[in-house]
């Protein structure tokens, strides 16, 4: 009988543990999910048509032309992470201020830029993105969708959630013969990347170090070799594929896109 119950206990304990590993495994590989809500303050930046927001510090371009519209953001570098924050997602709604719209819960937007601090003003008047406040300075249009942009300033609640994107993740190319600068554009999920890694017809995975924002850079002569992409999420740690993004004759200044993308 006792060797039945010892039995029975090692056989309990060692049946939690796979569990507990599947567990652990499966947040580090699942679906992203939305975070807590938290506070902050938004401002906004640029006029009604958003052309100021284009380009920025995550090197999106046209934000247009890439799918992030005018639903974009300028984070403060507490929240931008030294770019690997760039492609996130967050909800956001005005909080406790006479300018909320009553009837908005919260409007999405994306981050695509950095809102730098202002050390020349104090953090609670101008210096709002001076660290280590949280800010959202956020594109004209979308300021407007939660409240009305004469505040100048809001309390917001905040909160990251997943991307919705359509389609696969693009990989826009710059650099030269000898040097890839690849800006990752149009992730899903948690929108973020924490490393990446490019594989050429003919040579083994090479590791690609960050260079700013959203662009990821390799050191290494790839003109005339099919390219492949291996990217990791910062949020989930989960790892996909992207085989043959870039045909043998791919050239810089183009833009090259994939079926497959984080959830």
């Amino acid at each position: 009988m006792a060797s039945t119950l010892q039995a029975s206990t090692l056989f309990f304990a060692f049946a939690t543990f796979i569990l507990m590993f599947m567990g652990e495994q499966a947040m580090a590989a699942g679906i992203f999910r939305p975070s807590q809500w938290a506070l902050a303050h938004a401002t906004f930046y640029g006029d009604e048509t958003a052309s100021a927001t284009m380009g920025g510090a995550c090197g999106y371009g046209n934000l247009f032309q890439n799918g992030y519209g005018t639903d974009t953001a300028a984070l403060s570098s507490t929240l931008f992470n030294n770019g690997y924050a760039c492609g996130t997602c967050y909800q956001i709604k005005c909080y406790q201020s006479s300018a909320c719209y009553k009837n908005v819960a919260f409007t999405t937007v994306t981050a695509t830029n950095l809102c730098p601090p202002n050390w020349a003003q104090p953090s609670d008047n101008g210096g709002w993105c001076n660290p280590p406040r949280v800010h959202f300075d956020m594109a004209k249009p979308a300021f407007m969708k939660i409240a009305q942009w004469k505040a100048g300033i809001v309390p917001v609640m905040y909160r990251r959630v997943p991307c919705v994107r359509k389609g696969g993740i693009r990989f826009s190319f710059q650099g030269n013969g000898y040097w890839l600068l690849v800006y990752v554009m149009n992730v899903g999920g948690g929108g973020d990347i924490s490393s990446m890694s490019v594989r050429g017809s003919r040579s083994g995975w090479i590791n690609m170090s960050h260079n700013w924002g959203a662009s990821y850079q390799a050191f290494a002569t790839l003109g005339g070799q099919a390219l492949s992409f291996r990217i990791t999420s910062y949020s989930t740690r989960e790892t996909i594929i992207a085989w043959n993004v870039a045909p043998a004759n791919w050239n810089v200044g183009l833009t090259y896109s994939t079926t497959v993308n984080f959830r």
